[in-house]
């Protein structure tokens, strides 16, 4: 079977380039046709940077980086550093990557590419604010129908949010974006914090993919021990949540997690609770059901795939 094709958009962050280094280190599985960047964790210009540094470290500068929104499509930018440090990808030693950024804008190569692939053909998978593809959806209405899937980490329900008491981080930075997609009808796929808080990385994991030896693995490693050092108050062990890299897991692995199909929307009104993704979990409104919400995850099988795709790296 061939691959399956996924366009990664991303906002790097430590815990995008886990996701980015599992997906490349999938190629029987993944094939990642490009990768376009918004800002969201970091301001753009860095957001882009990271990506860069990421293709490289997997040895895979062969995969285009398209630069695309700045910011959101209503608010002021809200970043992470405090999560992420000044980088966003603080912990590792990467170089100042030599690839060039593509000249095409990341809105613009979202368009072109999914106008030109076979209708269901393309996955896109958003690791940040949905600021890219909502524009994309607003600018070519007529790439929703020709997306297979969007496989998104954002939002949440059960666990509340974790930028405000209500919101994700990744839908509170553009609640706008987020609300054009799962109101677009694309089939939707949403791994959020309710599902990556159950996806734990242990120390004794950690130290399984460093002594693994690949250069990868080893600076994987290094920035998860900067990432780690966040959530101290909030989690109660010392594992920490990676929870982009759930999205890759999902698309490699669907079996080992827990989810429903619901309807879910985005409250873009209310000034306590814009970002929030409303689920209807237990279907009470009679609303279509747009999307596929992953509550849990196996931790142990997850861990293991990852840690084995990574590695594979040089």
């Amino acid at each position: 079977m061939a691959p399956r094709k996924i366009i990664i958009d991303t906002d790097p962050g430590q815990d995008d380039a886990f996701a980015i280094l599992f997906a490349l280190g999938s190629p029987a599985e993944l094939e990642v046709v490009g990768i376009t960047t918004v800002g969201g964790n970091v301001p753009l210009a860095l957001t882009s940077k990271n990506a860069l540094k990421v293709v490289e470290l997997a040895g895979r500068s062969d995969v285009p980086v398209y630069a695309g929104c700045p910011g959101p499509m209503v608010k002021k930018l809200m970043t992470a550093e405090y999560v992420h440090g000044k980088t966003g990808l603080d912990g590792a030693d990467l170089p100042e990557p030599v690839t060039p950024l593509q000249s095409e804008h990341g809105v613009n190569y979202l368009v072109r590419a999914i106008m030109d692939a076979p209708e269901g053909e393309l996955t896109v998978c958003t690791l940040g604010p949905m600021t890219n593809l909502a524009m994309a959806m607003t600018m070519e209405p007529r790439i929703i129908p020709r997306l297979r899937e969007v496989v998104l980490m954002g939002g949440g329900f059960f666990e509340g949010g974790n930028a405000t008491p209500a919101a994700e981080f990744n839908i509170f930075v553009d609640p706008h974006a987020a609300h054009k997609v799962f109101d677009s009808g694309v089939p939707l796929t949403m791994a959020g914090i309710d599902c990556t808080y159950t996806a734990m990385m242990t120390l004794e994991w950690l130290d399984r993919l460093r002594a693994t030896g690949s250069r990868a693995a080893i600076e994987a490693a290094n920035l998860a021990d900067f990432y780690r050092q966040y959530g101290s108050h909030k989690f109660g062990t010392p594992g920490r949540p990676i929870h982009d890299a759930c999205v890759t897991g999902y698309l490699l692995a669907p079996e080992i997690y827990e989810k429903r199909q619901c309807a879910v929307t985005v409250d873009i009104v209310s000034p306590e609770t814009i970002g929030m993704t409303v689920v209807d979990w237990w279907h009470v409104t009679g609303r279509r059901k747009n999307c596929n919400v992953l509550r849990r995850i196996e931790p142990a099988p997850f861990f293991e795939l990852m840690l084995q795709r990574i590695s594979a790296l040089p």
